[in-house]
């Protein structure tokens, strides 16, 4: 299983030849459109956790040109609807789906959502992504809840991709918590550095991580980890 990371919060990743793709922003990321094509990007699955610009921006075009069935919450999917997506699957909070690669769980986020045009982005999400290779906990856009103890007495997490940009979301202090919480030790960071008010101390965040025995991933911008 290898996980891409294109910047802000958009990761890809590969079950196989299964590729999903999470909250697509690239093209209006001034750290990541000279490094990624999207026209090179390929996808079977878009999950989406919310509204807003900079987890959807590039979903339409996306989707569009790889026909990828496009999973999100119900005000999202009838959002992209219009905007001329067929392959689209509305699901909410606490649901699962079964797909050909294992089983997502929908979960509590605790965050705004509005779409780029203003229009109400219903309730944001969390995945958790159960396969035969590895479990993994995407939050999407977060603070701290003590709803994410739940995921961990449910299942085995093998990797937490959680927000760590402070401000709009966690910052590096709560994810740690957070990784507790869901009782994961390897935390893959995410929505950091894309804007003057999420740039982080990358030192610190190491720093912190490795006083309570948990492992930061970083990933470059165009770049992948095995897991």
């Amino acid at each position: 299983m290898k996980l891409h990371y294109y910047g802000h919060s958009c990761f890809l990743i590969e079950i196989e030849s299964i590729k999903i793709l999470f909250d697509p922003f690239i093209t209006g990321n001034d750290l990541a459109k000279e490094k990624i094509d999207i026209n090179t990007i390929e996808a079977d699955y878009i999950f989406i956790s919310h509204g807003h610009a900079d987890h959807i921006l590039d979903a339409v075009e996306i989707a569009k040109r790889t026909n990828a069935k496009v999973v999100s919450n119900w005000e999202v999917c009838a959002w992209l609807e219009k905007q001329g997506l067929t392959n689209v699957h509305p699901v909410n909070h606490g649901g699962r789906l079964s797909l050909d690669f294992g089983r997502v769980k929908f979960v509590n986020a605790v965050h705004s959502s509005s779409m780029p045009d203003g229009s109400y982005g219903g309730n944001p999400m969390g995945f958790v992504i159960e396969t035969k290779e590895k479990n993994l906990y995407y939050s999407g856009d977060t603070a701290l809840t003590y709803d994410m103890k739940l995921i961990g007495q449910s299942c085995k997490i093998d990797y937490c991709l959680l927000p760590i940009g402070d401000n709009f979301t966690m910052g590096i202090e709560d994810a740690i918590i957070a990784s507790d919480f869901v009782q994961c030790n390897q935390i893959v960071g995410l929505h950091y550095d894309t804007f003057g008010y999420i740039v982080i101390d990358k030192e610190f965040a190491h720093k912190k991580c490795k006083k309570k025995h948990k492992t930061l991933s970083l990933i470059e911008i165009g770049e992948y980890i095995e897991l």
